[in-house]
């Protein structure tokens, strides 16, 4: 049987857009913070410390400043998730409720999706085979759920992280896969299947199938757990890298997650599959897993976007101790703040939330949670104080870890602990953390500096603007921010004088709409925008204006293309970026362009003409040169004395 995939109808397209908030979209993968009447948060598409990305709840639309990507909220999810936009509207009519009423389409216009989204659609078949193995087949309940149980995993727990099972068959996932219709290429690259020659077998076999999901809850790979204690066998195997699975980017458990972690503010990280489910089950849900890989910064800011706090709860052997070391240092080093919290003896997170109630859980981590200079004190310096280099050796790594800590405040409080722990003075503390920010900036220096080398007959080339697309966007953003305001412009006015005999210049001043100033103008010019995608909105802008009076960006930008889109987005929220940096709290205090609209709506058409003039003028020169013709020379006048008085109009305004 071939699995067709489906065209979503316009009528449901039109009912996401309307159930769909950006605010609320967005919110479950960074946390946002109120700021005026918008949104403020750290910038997902980039590493940063403060924050750059904003979202307008009354105009459905986002804007990130660090990486200049923005739109609606399908743009969104297109941008963050890879999503393809049928999908996206998918993931939003799932979200919301709405069911959605779909075209078929066919398994030739399947073959157009790009491999990502072919290797999406076959992990997102693989989870539906593994849970049908494990749930509804009679081997998967007398061998995996009898497994699971055993390991006190419930039912919900089950359904809800979507566990199943790899039967002990060499090519039966493969197998089925293929008769449903799906590529040889696609299951090979999704990692599921292992091709040799013309052999082609299942990666998994008789194993428990944790799948790794992505924010969005979209599988990208698996972790697999065998069921006996064979030593001959590995206990887990994970999918390999591909296009869609990174294991440094990835956190199993953050989408069943996100919202607990956002809501406490907190973060726990542990290491397995098992201790996270076991926490979610015992009923401590914002915890997620590192997988058994080693911590990455890509998984910290993850974690970063949705609470500034990471507490670690690692296994008490060598290699849990280990890892905890580099991680503390590694979330300091991204400005967060973060504890570690110290099992007992052969303990494990998963082991703790199957012995103990909820209370005695949270309890025991309150008070065994140090702060990171307590943990390494408690760890490397035991049996010290008789072996002087020995401490000196613990103090410099602690110390380290200080000046990983940006806050001024919080590292003059952490000296003042270390002090009190090691029994050394903060002047010492103090010195030496001077010396490694020293060191540190010799090694960036060296780094940045290079020889200087003698450049001869050589210009310098400035970095070209094109005026014309700069204009063009102006006037769309003027249109777009103030179109539907009343001004009062100087407008210039040619009457013809009796006393004088001759045609004079007076200007007068008009109360006009802004939109209306500017087609009129742009009329008169006989302008007609040089970018086609400002062309179309300008038509769009106008037809707006001219029914309704005004215009609804909600319900337009969902109509753009996504590069209008993102114009539309910025343009937006450009005149409330200066929000993102608190100014007025600290008593500077920026003039908006919304103060003087109707000098920059003068000065914008006027700098339009002048360039258009220009353009001209060099037209008519390439012709002088091959045909030296009188009456384009004529031309040529006339249009340099019209430069003169656009020129001197302009001067005037400026």
């Amino acid at each position: 049987m071939i699995k067709l995939n489906n065209l979503i109808s316009k009528t449901t397209i039109n009912n996401i857009y309307e159930a769909a908030r950006v605010e609320e979209v967005i919110s479950d993968f960074i946390s946002l913070k109120k700021a005026g009447s918008n949104f403020k948060g750290l910038s997902p598409f980039s590493q940063e410390k403060t924050p750059s990305f904003m979202v307008s709840p009354a105009k459905q639309i986002w804007k990130d400043f660090s990486s200049g990507k923005g739109g609606n909220v399908v743009a969104f999810l297109m941008e963050h998730e890879g999503f393809s936009y049928p999908e996206a509207l998918k993931y939003l009519a799932k979200k919301y409720n709405i069911e959605i009423e779909e075209f078929r389409k066919t398994p030739e216009e399947q073959i157009k999706f790009d491999l990502r989204e072919s290797i999406y659609i076959v992990l997102n078949f693989s989870n539906e085979f593994y849970i049908n193995n494990l749930i509804n087949s009679d081997k998967g309940k007398s061998i995996g759920i009898s497994y699971l149980n055993s390991r006190g995993l419930t039912e919900e727990s089950i359904n809800k992280f979507g566990l199943g099972l790899s039967f002990n068959e060499k090519k039966g996932f493969t197998d089925h896969a293929i008769n449903e219709g799906y590529d040889i290429t696609h299951l090979e690259k999704s990692g599921l299947t292992i091709k040799e020659g013309i052999q082609s077998f299942d990666r998994f076999k008789n194993r428990i199938m944790f799948p790794i999901k992505s924010i969005s809850g979209r599988v990208l790979g698996y972790g697999a757990r065998i069921m006996t204690n064979s030593k001959k066998v590995a206990k887990y195997i994970n999918s390999p890298e591909s296009e869609v699975y990174q294991k440094s980017k990835v956190l199993y458990g953050l989408f069943e997650s996100k919202s607990f972690i956002i809501k406490e503010d907190n973060c726990y990280l542990v290491e397995g599959y098992t201790d996270v489910i076991q926490l979610h089950q015992k009923g401590i849900k914002n915890v997620v897993s590192s997988s058994g890989t080693a911590l990455s910064s890509h998984q910290i800011m993850l974690v970063k976007r949705l609470t500034e706090n990471i507490t670690i709860i690692f296994d008490r052997d060598e290699a849990g101790i280990a890892a905890a070391i580099r991680g503390v240092d590694l979330i300091l080093e991204h400005g967060m703040n973060v504890r570690v919290c110290k099992l007992q003896e052969g303990e494990d997170p998963d082991s703790l939330a199957r012995k103990h109630s909820l209370d005695f859980i949270e309890d025991y981590i309150k008070h065994n949670s140090l702060d990171f200079i307590n943990f390494k004190a408690s760890l490397l310096a035991i049996d010290y104080e008789n072996e002087p280099t020995k401490k000196a050796e613990v103090i410099n790594n602690i110390v380290k870890s200080i000046s990983l800590v940006k806050d001024i405040i919080k590292r003059e409080l952490y000296v003042q602990t270390c002090s009190k722990i090691m029994k050394i003075s903060e002047d010492s503390i103090f010195k030496t953390l001077s010396q490694i920010r020293q060191s540190k900036e010799n090694k960036l220096r060296n780094k940045n500096t290079k020889p200087f080398n003698l450049i001869k007959n050589q210009s310098l080339k400035e970095d070209s603007i094109d005026e014309l697309y700069e204009l063009e966007k102006k006037i769309i953003t003027i249109l777009i921010l103030y179109g539907q305001k009343t001004e009062t412009f100087n407008e210039s006015i040619l009457i013809f004088s009796e006393e004088d005999d001759e045609i004079i210049e007076k200007n007068k001043y008009v109360n006009s709409k802004v939109y209306e100033k500017i087609f009129l103008d742009l009329q008169q010019d006989e302008v007609e925008f040089a970018n086609k995608e400002f062309r179309d909105l300008f038509d769009v802008l106008m037809t707006e204006y001219q029914i309704n009076g005004f215009i609804s960006i909600e319900k337009i930008v969902p109509t753009l293309s996504k590069e209008l889109s993102e114009v539309v987005s910025s343009i937006i929220l450009q005149d409330e970026k200066h929000l993102l940096h608190k100014w007025d709290k600290k008593s500077i205090y920026v003039k908006l362009p919304s103060e003087n609209v109707s000098v920059m709506v003068t000065e914008t058409i006027l700098s339009l003409r002048k360039l258009l003039v220009n353009k001209k003028i060099e037209s008519l020169q390439e012709n002088i040169k091959t045909k030296n013709n009188k009456r384009v020379l004529e031309d040529v006048m006339g249009y340099y004395q019209l430069r003169r008085i656009v020129s001197s109009k302009l001067n005037r305004v400026l």
